[in-house]
């Protein structure tokens, strides 16, 4: 049965604020230089106020993810909440513009404001980040509609919005839809902080209701409580058809069925880190809508990650259908 779309994501729909900042500015606004800080309405409102040469563009980890597998030809759509303010208009606007569709139009009814991380961009290129999570974070199963999650063939969605009980619903409520209808949905575990905090709520998840589940050393071994990266792994395994371990340099893991994938990464030193597990899922995704072997898969996602990390910013400048081609990967 045809599907409306390749992918659908769920994730928090952030929308990225960047101004420069001096190091003296961010000293007396009292920014940590080169680290990201979740920050309450007040403060988000303050840092907004003070930007002086304000660029937007639409982000959040899964919707960085969407708009890499846009630029490979697939049908994608991103599910996420956003009030009816500026700033949700613009995600909303910018996401179809770019040519992901999204379903949920913003909401009127919404208390708290569209979620946004203020980026200050010092002189030497560090960025510091102060994210508000905002409406995004309170996605529920009221904004999961049954009907686009049946008409996806895959579904990514973004350990961040795990971290509220209304979240947790809204997953399951969305796999299963999915599921039922013939379609595979994955998860990011995003966070070692937020595998930390529900542990047994993931992996519950993980068994019952996920077909692919990336994430990174870190999390992995969070996520069994084990120093031992194998032995996490395995036990992933035994749960979850596709397992997929990413390590900052090093070869991925890759783990389905009694297969164990090594694929090769080429180590540079990264002009921006932000969205290479990002549009690693991108290009592992689309190598998995597409047929590719698993090692392909890999490759894809490590093709899509090294073109991110050389540049500012978490979304590809280039379309991965080139980047792809000069490796010879399609």
């Amino acid at each position: 049965m045809s599907k409306t779309y390749d992918v659908v994501g769920i994730g928090n729909a952030i929308v990225d604020v960047i101004s420069h900042g001096t190091d003296d500015f961010l000293a007396n606004m009292g920014i940590t230089k080169g680290i990201m800080q979740l920050i309450e309405r007040e403060r988000a409102e303050l840092l907004y106020s003070a930007m002086r040469d304000r660029v937007q563009a639409p982000g959040g980890s899964v919707g960085n993810t969407l708009a890499g597998i846009g630029t490979l030809g697939l049908e994608t759509a991103f599910v996420g909440r956003v009030k009816n303010d500026p700033l949700g208009q613009f995600y909303a606007e910018q996401m179809v513009e770019e040519g992901t569709a999204f379903p949920n139009p913003p909401t009127d009814d919404d208390p708290l404001p569209t979620s946004r991380s203020m980026i200050f961009v010092s002189p030497d290129g560090e960025r510091s980040m102060n994210t508000y999570l905002g409406a995004g974070a309170e996605f529920s199963s009221d904004d999961v509609d049954p009907v686009v999650m049946e008409n996806t063939r895959y579904l990514f969605l973004e350990g961040y919005l795990f971290d509220k009980d209304k979240g947790k619903t809204a997953f399951r409520a969305a796999a299963a839809a999915c599921r039922h209808a013939g379609g595979q949905a994955g998860l990011t575990l995003s966070d070692p902080f937020c595998v930390d905090r529900h542990r047994e709520s993931f992996k519950q998840l993980i068994e019952d209701e996920m077909d692919f589940v990336f994430g990174n050393e870190e999390e992995w071994l969070s996520l069994y409580e084990t120093k031992d990266l194998a032995t996490a792994l395995q036990e992933a395994a035994m749960v979850c058809p596709l397992v997929v371990c990413t390590r900052s340099g090093h070869p991925v893991v890759i783990r389905a069925d009694d297969q164990e994938i090594h694929v090769p990464v080429t180590e540079v030193t990264p002009v921006d880190a932000t969205g290479a597990g990002d549009q690693f899922a991108a290009g592992f995704i689309y190598g998995l809508a597409t047929g590719q072997d698993l090692k392909t898969c890999g490759q894809m996602g490590v093709a899509a990650a090294a073109e991110v990390i050389g540049h500012i910013g978490p979304r590809p400048k280039r379309p991965l259908k080139v980047v792809f081609a000069e490796q010879g990967l399609i």
